[in-house]
């Protein structure tokens, strides 16, 4: 079976090195030295000022939306995971869906302003396989209205747009390291700020119970990560850049079979992009289940990424009709994508995906 992810392993002796530093040390959690290392290899990496390790990509959204005091309506899009729309609803606000760009697949921002009313505090938008959203319009419209703006950007690690990191943009970006992500840490994730020192100490306190020197500070909660999977990260941030060129490499060969065929979210101009997925959008919803049936049968695994559209959830408190996500997520699918996959393997799934029969209403 050909798996549609597989997480990134580093040498099994440069993690066993650290894992027996930990033995000898017994500082397991707390903020310890892996994970101030971590995060200062991380800023170092991502070019950015200030970092949080967490224990995983939800709880950054979560912490992202409370540290800005947002408490009524988030303005979102509808094409990302689900967590993105959840964290929105467990911190007790209102979801507003708008449409997303048909070519970049992120939120429309033209459509962001007209969904904007006195209830609304904040901007959460997602950067979609790691494709940026439309920054510079969205940074506009929240100085114009006075909003915040947090980025989902679990993609969007090492992504570079006009030669900055594409994190520096918003308020907040979080991101996640979970072991499907690009970077990992097993389970993790991490809060980008870029409002200051000040701003950075809240988020510190929120991670950990509101708690400093035994006094509590405020109303907190526990987002820390381990030193265990700091470790891992440690490792693994010595081969991102390999890791990134390897996932690149197997995209072109994809490009080769697949570009004339399938068509693709658009990647915009002045973006070093980190080759995080490979989604291809079908014509038909048909087509896309007769695909990934022939590929199941032939031992290769793909994910439906994202689906259903999000404003489609049953539990939402409103309905929010957004035409262009519900009908690319009825058409999109994710292709196996993975350090370690091989190119002849990507040659097969290819010729499989290509077979007439399967393309012959494309």
């Amino acid at each position: 079976m050909i798996p549609v992810s597989q997480p990134f392993l580093p040498p099994k002796d440069e993690y066993d090195a650290l894992v027996g530093e930990l033995w000898d040390t017994k500082w397991l959690t707390n903020n310890g030295r892996f994970v101030r290392r971590l995060e200062n290899e991380l800023k170092t990496y991502l070019q950015v000022p200030y970092l949080q390790f967490v224990n995983n990509g939800t709880i950054a959204l979560q912490l992202a939306i409370k540290s800005l005091g947002i408490n009524k309506e988030v303005i979102t899009t509808p094409f990302s995971f689900i967590a993105t729309t959840t964290s929105i609803l467990w911190e007790n606000c209102r979801p507003v869906f708008v449409d997303i760009d048909p070519t970049t697949l992120c939120i429309d921002p033209f459509k962001i302003e007209e969904a904007i009313t006195d209830e609304t505090q904040a901007i959460l938008a997602t950067h979609v396989y790691g494709i940026p959203c439309d920054v510079e319009k969205i940074e506009d419209i929240a100085k114009k209205h006075n909003l915040k703006v947090i980025y989902d950007a679990a993609h969007a690690f090492g992504v570079q747009y006009k030669g900055k990191s594409l994190l520096s943009f918003g308020d907040i970006s979080t991101l996640s390291f979970h072991a499907t992500k690009l970077f990992h840490t097993v389970e993790g994730g991490a809060i980008v700020t870029n409002s200051g020192v000040e701003f950075e100490q809240r988020i510190k306190l929120l991670r950990s119970f509101g708690f400093e020197s035994e006094q509590y500070i405020m109303a907190g909660i526990n987002g820390k990560n381990s030193e265990f999977h700091a470790a891992m990260g440690l490792c693994n941030l010595k081969y991102i850049d390999e890791i990134i060129l390897k996932r690149k490499r197997i995209s072109e060969i994809y490009d080769r079979h697949l570009a004339n065929k399938l068509t693709k979210p658009n990647i915009p101009k002045d973006v070093d992009y980190n080759y995080a997925y490979y989604p291809v959008i079908f014509e038909k919803e048909e087509d896309l289940l007769r695909a990934q049936s022939k590929l199941s049968k032939n031992g290769i695994e793909s994910r439906r990424y994202f689906y259903p559209s999000l404003n489609k959830l049953s539990y939402l408190p409103d309905y929010y009709s957004c035409p262009i996500s519900e009908d690319i997520s009825s058409r999109i699918l994710c292709l196996p994508l993975f350090s370690d996959l091989m190119h002849e393997e990507v040659e097969r799934i290819s010729n499989v995906i290509m077979e007439k029969d399967m393309v012959e209403t494309i």
